[in-house]
């Protein structure tokens, strides 16, 4: 995983762990695809990544969403990712 990657997970899991320490039930994240080559089929960089930094903060993924569209590099896809905390 490189660097922006990393810095990535690092944030995302930053969030998760003050969303669990505040109590909350539901953490909504926006994940953007680090790769701007989002028309063929393979891993999108850096997502599972930052998947796996929330769910280590205790939380679940439940509902995930995407969409595609033009950022200043390209062409991206962007997941709403919707987390419910672990029971």
């Amino acid at each position: 995983m490189g660097f922006i990657n990393n810095a990535k997970a690092d944030v995302a899991s930053r969030a998760a762990a003050e969303a669990y320490q505040a109590g909350r039930q539901v953490l909504t994240f926006k994940i953007i695809e680090a790769s701007s080559t989002s028309r063929h089929t393979g891993l999108m960089t850096g997502v599972g990544e930052q998947i796996e930094a929330i769910e280590a903060q205790g939380w679940h993924l439940s509902t995930m969403a995407a969409a595609e569209g033009k950022a200043l590099s390209g062409e991206r896809t962007a997941l709403v990712c919707l987390f419910r905390r672990r029971q």
